[in-house]
C-alpha cells in the first residue's frame, strides 16, 4: 500500500451502470474513512440517469472540513464500465487515478477518450504522416497506438501523467463465486493504490453498510475487497 498524503483532500468519482452496486460501494468508502476519523461528504446520482445507464457517485475524504461535496475536476475514477468511462474521463484530474474494470473495458478505451481532454489543435495542412507511438503501460497490459496529429500527442503525453490501474474486476469477482462483488474488487484495487485506507480496513465497514440480509455476503465480499488489492499490489508501477 502507498504512502498516505499529507493534508488530505481526495475527491474520488465512482461510475458504471445500474446494478453494478456503485452506491453500495460509495457508502462503503465513506463509512471507512469516517471510521477513521476522517471529514467525508458523500453524494449519490439518482433518478433518470440511473435508469437510463450510468450510475455514479462523489466521495470526499479530507483531513479538514469539506466546503462543498460538489467536484468538477475529480482526483479518482473508478470506472465500472465503457459508457462511464466516456462520460467522466475528460474530468479527471491531471495526474489524478484511473481504475478501470477491465473485464468490460478494452484499455485501449482510455486512449481514445483521453483525445478529450486536449482542446483540438488543426494538423498541418501538408503532411499526413502517421507515427506509432512506443507501447503505453495500462494495468497490466501494454497499448500501443497511432498517432498522427498534435492534438493525439498531446493527449498521449495526458495519458501517461495519469496513474492508469487496469483490473479484471468482474472475472475475479466470477472466480469467488458472485460477479456482484466486481465492485469490491474495484475498492480493494483503489485503497491499495491511494495508499489512504487498507482493504482490510474496509471490509470491517462492510456489515455497517450492507442491509442485514445481505449479510450472507459478507465473506465474498471481504474476499473480493482482498483479492483487488492483492491484484493492485502485484501490477504496482
Amino acid at each position: 500500500m502507498g504512502k498516505p498524503t499529507k493534508n488530505l483532500y481526495e475527491q474520488v468519482v465512482i461510475a458504471g451502470f445500474g446494478g453494478q452496486g456503485i452506491i453500495l460501494a460509495g457508502r462503503l468508502l465513506a463509512q471507512t474513512a469516517m471510521k477513521a476519523g476522517k471529514e467525508v461528504t458523500f453524494m449519490p446520482a439518482y433518478g433518470a440517469e440511473v435508469r437510463g445507464g450510468t450510475s455514479n457517485c462523489t466521495v470526499i475524504i479530507a483531513d479538514e472540513p469539506i466546503a462543498s461535496p460538489l467536484v468538477s475536476k475529480p482526483s479518482s475514477l473508478i470506472i465500472m464500465n465503457k459508457a462511464s468511462l466516456n462520460k467522466f474521463a475528460p474530468r479527471l484530474k491531471d495526474g489524478g487515478l484511473l481504475v478501470m474494470n477491465s473485464s468490460l473495458i478494452d484499455p485501449a478505451a482510455f486512449l481514445r477518450a483521453s483525445a478529450s481532454l486536449v482542446a483540438p489543435v488543426p494538423a498541418p495542412p501538408v503532411s499526413r504522416q502517421t507515427q506509432v507511438q512506443a507501447p503505453v503501460p495500462v494495468g497490466n497490459r501494454q497499448v500501443r497506438a497511432r498517432r498522427g496529429s498534435r492534438r493525439k500527442q498531446e493527449a498521449g503525453e495526458l495519458a501517461d501523467s495519469i496513474d492508469v490501474l487496469a483490473v479484471p474486476a468482474n472475472d475475479i469477482a466470477v472466480e469467488l463465486g458472485n460477479v456482484k462483488a466486481a465492485n469490491m474488487v474495484a475498492i480493494g484495487a483503489y485503497l491499495q493504490r491511494k495508499g489512504i485506507f487498507s482493504a482490510d480496513a474496509a471490509a470491517a465497514c462492510l456489515a455497517d453498510v450492507l442491509a442485514k440480509r445481505y449479510h450472507k455476503t459478507l465473506p465474498v465480499n471481504t474476499e473480493a475487497l482482498r483479492r483487488g488489492a492483492e491484484f493492485a499490489k502485484n501490477n504496482s508501477v
